[in-house]
């Protein structure tokens, strides 16, 4: 997303009525505010409506606090549940991995490339295997072992680890890059709506450490992945994107592994960008993406 200083992103849910993108763009235009982008679905199941408009504001008018309380009595008037950004903010992210590295090296090659505009502060893993990785980037690298086979009590002092380190560095976005631990309900709900997963998309089938080799022994012609936010149910979170790919009998297991992994950043990549570009809306155990 190009944008100046002075561009913001509002996005908006209420119930859906008629008028409200008339209240929307009148209000902006009443203030002198240039729209840029807008874009806006109404849930014909759910009665809700969902709007995001990318816009450019006046000079006067340079920052978020500035502009929320123009929106105070549209808030009233349509029970309406408004969120404004500043696009020029970078949201601030964590990556957790576990020893695949293929999620976290994609993820940081495109976010230093300029590809996810998002600031990433650090690092955390239960292994010290992507820790030069990393180093690469210049990114802090936190090692949270954790034994195999370990208690409760272990598993829950690794997951307060990671939520003080979230609240010292005041992060705003979890990402499970491959990250192999089963995390509590507890943390799952602290962070839910703030943490993505990605996983392939052979549960329940191929379940364990080797999806792609049980895949490759059944034969499967088709190969996904897919992204989600984190809750207290185990890979059941609102789905944000899914991808799949053909595959043949040629493939071994190998490159049926590769073929997968490709998705997997694909997916992950997509989904993390349209998290901080505040695409995502929640709908129920949805999700509304307005691409």
């Amino acid at each position: 997303m190009n944008a100046n200083n002075n561009d913001y992103v509002l996005t908006l849910s209420c119930a859906d009525v008629k008028g409200i993108v008339y209240a929307v763009s009148g209000l902006l235009y009443r203030a002198g505010c240039n729209i840029l982008d807008s874009q806006q679905y109404g849930d014909p199941a759910t009665r809700l409506f969902f709007m995001r408009v990318h816009f450019e504001a006046p000079p006067h008018l340079d920052s978020v606090e500035k502009l929320e309380p123009m929106f105070a009595d549209m808030r009233t008037r349509f029970s309406m549940h408004v969120s404004m950004h500043a696009v020029a903010r970078r949201m601030r992210v964590l990556i957790a991995v576990s020893r695949q590295a293929h999620c976290l090296n994609d993820l940081l090659f495109r976010w230093r490339a300029g590809q996810l505009p998002m600031e990433v502060v650090g690092v955390i893993s239960n292994h010290a295997d992507c820790a030069a990785l990393a180093g690469h980037y210049d990114v802090p690298f936190h090692h949270a072992p954790l034994r195999p086979g370990a208690d409760m009590q272990s598993r829950r002092a690794q997951e307060q680890r990671m939520a003080t380190l979230m609240r010292e560095q005041h992060v705003e976005l979890l990402i499970l890059a491959r990250y192999m631990q089963i995390l509590s309900p507890e943390f799952c709900a602290e962070v839910q709506g703030r943490a993505i997963n990605i996983h392939h998309s052979f549960l329940p089938s191929f379940k364990g450490a080797r999806p792609y080799a049980q895949a490759h022994e059944r034969g499967v012609k088709l190969i996904g992945a897919t992204a989600h936010y984190v809750t207290p149910d185990l890979d059941e979170g609102p789905i944000i994107e899914q991808d799949v790919e053909r595959v043949d009998h040629g493939l071994d297991a190998e490159a049926l592994t590769a073929a997968g992994q490709d998705v997997e950043n694909q997916v992950l990549a997509r989904a993390v960008r349209w998290h901080v570009e505040h695409r995502i809306l929640m709908n129920g155990h949805k999700t509304v993406v307005f691409k």
